[in-house]
């Protein structure tokens, strides 16, 4: 199979529906062998179909450092090595200054956060010279919007993880670079945007609409391919130019 990713073993964390699903199909068609993870195993499963040719699900939560363990074992079993960490998994809950809580705060970080630190310190044992490990971030790292103090600062922080891992991992060929979506028409978007919210935001975009989860993938494969041999510590926004006006 021709592709910019043949001969490629991929994990897409978080791979089972969204954004992650796009980025997991496009690394398919691209030739990687994907593996993708997720906690509800139907959804899995479902997933694995869409995305075709020898594509694998384990099940498990990022946040459970048990899980993290199994899931590495299996792909060490399986595949032997990671050439392509694709970091996905999050979480967000927005609320005003004065009505965020605890709970809300402690979600977000312990997922968006320290789940995704201990899913890269886990998986450098498995990562091969010249692999790619790419943190999904969000527009929001560099923008103010109401309500989402707290998931801004968490895609802030991936954006520091970026900048720091690339010099801790020096001399290993390891590259690490955040793709940042902007407003992207997946079925979570649905589940805290109106339609009338959709058509306002894309008000906003100087390309004119939302993005898919496709055109993530897209940029995926770039970040993942030796395309980007001489890429690393970058934060590539993928957003129609929203966050940069």
């Amino acid at each position: 199979m021709a592709g910019k990713l043949r001969g490629k073993v991929a994990l897409v964390t978080g791979g089972s529906a969204g954004i992650g699903l796009g980025i997991a199909r496009r690394f398919a068609q691209e030739g990687a062998r994907v593996f993708i993870t997720g906690r509800r195993q139907l959804q899995l499963d479902e997933a694995v179909t869409s995305i075709g040719g020898d594509a694998a699900a384990i099940q498990g939560d990022s946040t459970n450092l048990a899980d993290l363990d199994r899931i590495y074992a299996t792909i060490k079993a399986q595949a032997g090595r990671i050439d392509v960490l694709m970091v996905n998994a999050g979480v967000y809950e927005f609320s005003m200054l004065g009505e965020i809580t605890e709970e809300q705060f402690d979600k977000t970080f312990n997922t968006d956060v320290r789940g995704l630190l201990f899913t890269v310190q886990k998986a450098l044992r498995l990562l091969a010279r010249g692999s790619s490990v790419i943190l999904t971030g969000s527009m929001v790292s560099i923008k103010g919007f109401a309500s989402c103090s707290v998931y801004n600062a968490s895609k802030a922080a991936v954006r520091s993880f970026a900048r720091t891992w690339i010099v801790d991992l020096k001399g290993r060929d390891i590259r690490v670079n955040v793709l940042s979506p902007g407003y992207t028409d997946t079925p979570g978007m649905s589940h805290f945007m109106t339609e009338e919210e959709k058509a306002a935001a894309v008000a906003t975009v100087p390309l004119g609409r939302m993005g898919t989860p496709d055109d993530l993938g897209k940029a995926a494969v770039f970040l993942a391919s030796d395309d980007s041999a001489y890429v690393t510590g970058i934060e590539l926004f993928v957003d129609g130019g929203a966050a940069q006006i």
